[in-house]
């Protein structure tokens, strides 16, 4: 009986930590999907096994969630490095009262003035075949390294420490 607690708590526990964001204890690999780009051609994800990736995987339908963060990052550069590139990708099959052109066309607006990359996953791929489970409603951060494994993982609201846990994270992937 007391084994059966024990064990809860630890799932428990696993569990937390993976929500809060920090490293994953057990990299796990992934593979690069075909996602579209925003004028809707097949495109797969930029600088597979070149670089280290951070994604971006945003419900447009709260696309704003984590944006004092995002832009924090823009202008600080503490997240920036020769070895790291970031792009966003936009969750659409969660977004369902937002047309999936639209999206597109107004993320291609955006990125013209940022030059960022943005992909549009329109059937939920990368969360399905990266097994990220439910990131409907959520910003979700993710660290892929150039070995094609899941490092890290956040899914919504940063908190202050959670910002801090993050770039510290980071720096050995820059």
């Amino acid at each position: 009986m007391v084994c059966k607690y024990l064990i809860a708590a630890a799932v428990s526990i696993f569990a937390a930590a993976s929500a809060s964001g920090q490293s994953i204890n057990n990299p796990r690999k992934v593979s690069n999907v075909t996602l579209l780009d925003l004028e809707g051609k097949p495109a797969t994800l930029p600088m597979w096994g070149e670089k280290n990736l951070m994604i971006f995987y945003v419900d447009p339908d709260h696309h704003k969630q984590n944006a004092a963060f995002t832009e924090e990052m823009e202008e600080n550069h503490r997240a920036e490095g020769e070895n790291l590139y970031g792009f966003g990708v936009m969750n659409l099959k969660d977004a369902p009262m937002v047309p999936n052109g639209l999206a597109r066309k107004m993320a291609a607006k955006r990125t013209a003035k940022n030059g960022a990359t943005v992909l549009a996953d329109q059937d939920r791929k990368l969360s399905t075949e990266w097994d990220l489970g439910d990131c409907n409603n959520l910003f979700v951060l993710l660290i892929v390294n150039k070995q094609g494994e899941l490092v890290y993982m956040k899914k919504g609201e940063m908190s202050e420490w959670d910002k801090e846990q993050f770039y510290n994270f980071i720096e050995q992937y820059k």
